[in-house]
């Protein structure tokens, strides 16, 4: 069973999530759901390991987006897919940098709501229409990749694990890892730092590395 958390401060959005939940299959447990991150915060939240994802607005109470709270519900362990009305490039990269695991534009809907709550409960990269939209509008900064490297690169996003990875290509994790680094510091260089798998994902479709057909 699927378990997440919703944060947003309109009812209809939460029952509206909470219905397609419960339709979902495999079906996804709404354990609960909090009107503004403070709440969520406030009440502890479950531990990592007792939620799979958060549904997590950026917008309460007509203020700005608050991005705030989105780095602090990551830097608690937990996987976030941003679910807002905005669908600024900038903010979709933002959002991207601070931990989230997939970016969804409310008028994505369902089918791509789920599809991204399934990805993250698989730790498993969830590509967008908005986040390949945000990537495509990126600057033309972006790294040089030897063919180990992307090769690796592309792997890891096939799979659910590095011991995986490491199994397919005769390598060791560890070596997996120093790639992966090697991969993540060339991107810091250039500005464009992705410290998490989404965000990687991101930037590697964008900059041509990978297609989506790829993963």
């Amino acid at each position: 069973m699927i378990r997440i958390a919703i944060v947003d401060d309109h009812p209809l959005i939460r029952d509206g999530v909470r219905g397609w939940c419960a339709a979902a299959e495999p079906r996804i447990e709404v354990a609960a759901d909090h009107p503004d991150p403070a709440t969520f915060l406030a009440a502890g939240g479950p531990d990592r390991g007792d939620l799979d994802a958060i549904v997590l607005d950026l917008q309460f109470d007509q203020r700005a987006p608050d991005l705030s709270a989105l780095g602090t519900i990551c830097e608690r362990g937990h996987r976030v897919v941003v679910y807002s009305q905005y669908t600024e490039p900038h903010l979709v990269r933002d959002c991207l940098d601070l931990g989230a695991v997939t970016y969804l534009s409310k008028t994505e809907g369902r089918e791509h709501l789920i599809a991204a709550l399934h990805a993250a409960a698989e730790v498993r990269p969830y590509l967008s229409p908005t986040m390949a939209r945000a990537m495509s509008a990126d600057g033309d900064d972006r790294p040089r990749l030897s063919g180990r490297e992307r090769e690796v690169l592309l792997a890891w996003f096939q799979t659910e694990s590095k011991a995986l990875v490491a199994q397919q290509l005769y390598i060791t994790v560890g070596t997996v890892n120093t790639y992966l680094e090697r991969i993540r510091a060339k991107y810091a260089a250039v500005g464009r730092s992705a410290p998490t798998k989404a965000a990687l994902v991101a930037r590697a479709i964008r900059d041509g590395l990978i297609t989506t057909d790829e993963l």
